[in-house]
Order: structure tokens, then C-alpha cells, then sequence
């Protein structure tokens, strides 16, 4: 077969230019670094590397969800911290106003305190984050947590909701507590029954902080209600079930002395009249809100006692019903607190897994698309020699012609 000049020109001149294409492209691999620009290049490549740019960029958002949601985590683990430490200031001077030796004037300065420190759980109960968000608003972190109405009452505004913030593919973390999780509600574990004397007592008689000898006695549920009937030596109590409406049968009172309820005992002291009452209730039974529970104990400071005696047992009533509330709230409180703490190092632990996890990616990546320059400028080197032996041999091969040798 012969080959005319015309297509030996050809073919060598297709040679150099595919010789050149790929020695621009080696140049160009050389020159930015990468060495998959487009799928063409490397077409099983090119959908690794898709997929591993999809890993790191949710990497990175979850990097990201990560440092929010630890932010505001951090943010109402300070919180709480605050309100642990106001509410141990509130239960050091609701001891104190227990102190027989106190005048009027002593419980209503203690008043006074207990009321600065309300408010001050108030500002607490009511703080924000970075970003100006309720801690403890629910789902309405745009609104302010609680307010005070008309009557002196704190309202919450919020809801019930608990935002979440997905912090990898398969964890969502809670980033925050509303506020009756908080401040209006007591654990399901080691919340003490509340004992409670009446405010129309007439009579002396004080009862004092409820024991649990029976834990698993299922009556515990119930709520009680401890009468007096009689007087003197003939003065007997009788103890109503008021959940499922059953009367108990009157019984001798004697001072001091355990009265079982269920699995539970307490003691009343002092001299009840007839007619007086006092009730054991479960925690969540006998008010959870701590807002109420601090005006209720403030209410009682102000109202004077000197000289009354049924008064002033009255008043300790009062302060012993609010001191279980209140240890009820801030066994709560911690409890809360140590949770938000867990959530905390969950948080921690999946930040270093992620970090761990976008770096590999990025270097998986990278090994991907990146040009190996020694290899690269090897590659380089021999097509760049290959092209230079191609335009020698054609420009020898160009020189052989029948007339050469004919003039010779």
C-alpha cells in the first residue's frame, strides 16, 4: 500500500498535536495543582471526588451545628449554676427565719432578702445566649421566659417545645430546657412528699418534713389529709385519703409522735384545735412552681406573729412547707444541670470524632484531585522528549525526496 506525501504529512502533524494536547494538559496539571479539573480526566475519579466533597461540606455543617448547640449549652449550664446558687441563698435565710429569737421586723427584713432573691432568679430564669435567644423559652425563643402580672404572680410565656440541633447524620442534641423543666416542675426521683399545715388553723400545732420508710407502697401516691377532733386528753386525729375518698378511723394524738401514713410517717408537735388540718401530698401534688412557692414563704414573713403563738406556728408551717418545696426544686435544678453537663461532653466527644472524620475527608480529597508533581513532571519530562523526537524525525524524514538523489 502506498502512502502519498500528503498523508505521511498528516499523520505525523495529528501525532505532534495529540503529543502537544497532552503535554499542555500535563503542563496545566503541573502549573494548578490539580490534577482533576473536569470528569473527562479521571471519570471514576471525578464521582469519588464528588462524594467526598458531599462528606466534607456536611462535615462541616456539622461542625458548625456543633459549635452552636455547645455554646448554648455552655450558656445555661452557667445559668444554672446562678440559680443553684441564689436558691441556696434563699434556703440559707428561710433557715434562718426559723430562729425563734427573730422579731417581726427580722422576718420582714428576711422578707425583704427573699424578695431581692426572687427577683434575681427571675433575671436568671429569663437570660439568653450569644445570639439573643430565651434559654428558656421552648420553641418561642424570641419571647421573654416569664413575666410578672398584676398580682405579683410570675407567668411563664414560653412553651413545652425542646429545641434540637442535629449535630451528625444520626444525633440531634438538645440544646436548652424550658423553663417549666427548669423552674416549675420537681424529679421523678428523690422528690420529697410536702407536708402542710392549714392557714385557717387555729390551734399550735406544727408538722414537721414527711419520711419515706416504704418506698414501693403504691398508696404514697395518694394525697392525705390529717384532721383534729376533740381537745385536751380526748383530742384525736383521722386520716382522710383525699384521692380516692376513703376515711380513716380517729385515733389518740399524742405530741410529737410518728403518725404512719401509707409508707410514709410524720410528726406533728405543739396543740392542735379542733378543726385543724394538715396535708401530705407527692411532690408534684403540692406545687412545683418555685415562683409561687418563694411569694408564698415571703407572704408569711410579713405577717406579724409577736405574741400569737397559733400565729407563729402558722408561720413555720408555712416556712417548713416551703423549705421541702424548695430542696425539691433544686434537686430538680441539678438534675437538670447534670444533665445539660452530659450533653455537654456528648457534644465535646462528637466534635473530635468530626474534626477527625472532615480532615480525613479533606486529605482523602485532596490525594484525589491533587497533582503528584514528581510523578507529574516525569510524565512531563518523557512527553515533552517524545515530541521533540517526533519533530526531528519528521523534519529528517521531510528532507528525503527522489530528486536529491537524482542532483547527486
Amino acid at each position: 500500500m502506498r502512502i502519498s506525501s500528503s498523508q505521511y504529512f498528516s499523520m505525523n502533524v495529528e501525532t505532534m498535536s495529540s503529543q502537544q494536547a497532552q503535554l499542555s494538559q500535563i503542563y496545566q496539571q503541573i502549573s494548578s495543582g490539580v490534577s482533576l479539573s473536569t470528569a473527562a480526566d479521571n471519570p471514576l475519579g471525578a464521582a469519588q471526588a464528588v462524594q467526598l466533597s458531599s462528606t466534607a461540606t456536611a462535615l462541616s455543617q456539622y461542625t458548625s451545628n456543633q459549635g452552636a448547640a455547645l455554646s448554648s449549652l455552655q450558656a445555661e449550664d452557667s445559668t444554672l449554676s446562678g440559680v443553684l446558687s441564689t436558691l441556696q441563698s434563699v434556703n440559707t435565710q428561710a433557715l434562718r427565719a426559723s430562729d425563734g429569737s427573730l422579731n417581726d421586723a427580722d422576718r420582714s427584713a428576711i422578707a425583704t432578702q427573699l424578695t431581692s432573691l426572687r427577683d434575681q432568679l427571675l433575671t436568671y430564669a429569663n437570660a439568653t445566649d450569644s445570639a439573643g435567644n430565651s434559654l428558656f423559652s421552648g420553641f418561642q425563643n424570641a419571647t421573654q421566659s416569664f413575666t410578672t402580672n398584676a398580682s405579683g404572680a410570675v407567668v411563664y410565656s414560653g412553651d413545652t417545645g425542646t429545641r434540637t440541633v442535629q449535630v451528625t447524620d444520626s444525633n440531634q442534641v438538645a440544646t436548652g430546657d424550658n423553663g417549666i423543666a427548669v423552674f416549675m416542675s420537681v424529679g421523678a426521683v428523690n422528690a420529697q412528699p410536702v407536708a402542710s399545715g392549714s392557714s385557717g388553723n387555729l390551734g399550735t400545732g406544727v408538722i414537721g418534713a414527711v419520711t419515706v420508710n416504704d418506698p414501693t407502697n403504691a398508696a404514697n401516691a395518694d394525697s392525705y389529709q390529717i384532721q383534729f377532733s376533740g381537745s385536751g386528753a380526748s383530742l384525736t386525729y383521722q386520716i382522710n385519703d383525699t384521692t380516692t375518698g376513703v376515711a380513716g378511723t380517729a385515733q389518740a394524738y399524742t405530741a410529737g409522735a410518728n403518725i404512719t401514713i401509707a409508707g410514709q410517717t410524720v410528726a406533728i408537735t405543739g396543740t392542735p384545735s379542733a378543726g385543724d388540718t394538715f396535708t401530705v401530698q407527692p411532690a408534684k401534688q403540692a406545687g412545683t412552681d418555685v415562683f409561687a412557692n418563694l411569694n408564698a414563704m415571703i407572704s408569711a414573713l410579713q405577717q406579724p406573729v409577736a405574741g400569737n403563738a397559733a400565729a407563729a406556728a402558722t408561720l413555720q408551717n408555712a416556712m417548713n412547707t416551703g423549705l421541702t418545696q424548695l430542696a425539691n426544686t433544686m434537686s430538680n435544678v441539678t438534675a437538670v444541670q447534670a444533665s445539660v453537663g452530659g450533653r455537654e461532653q456528648e457534644v465535646k466527644a462528637l466534635q473530635t470524632v468530626t474534626e477527625t472524620n472532615s480532615l480525613q475527608a479533606q486529605s482523602n480529597l485532596s490525594d484525589l484531585t491533587s497533582t503528584d508533581m514528581v510523578t507529574t513532571i516525569s510524565k512531563y519530562t518523557m512527553q515533552q522528549a517524545a515530541l521533540q523526537a517526533s519533530q526531528q524525525a519528521f523534519v529528517q524524514v521531510q528532507n528525503m525526496s527522489l530528486f536529491q538523489y537524482i542532483n547527486n
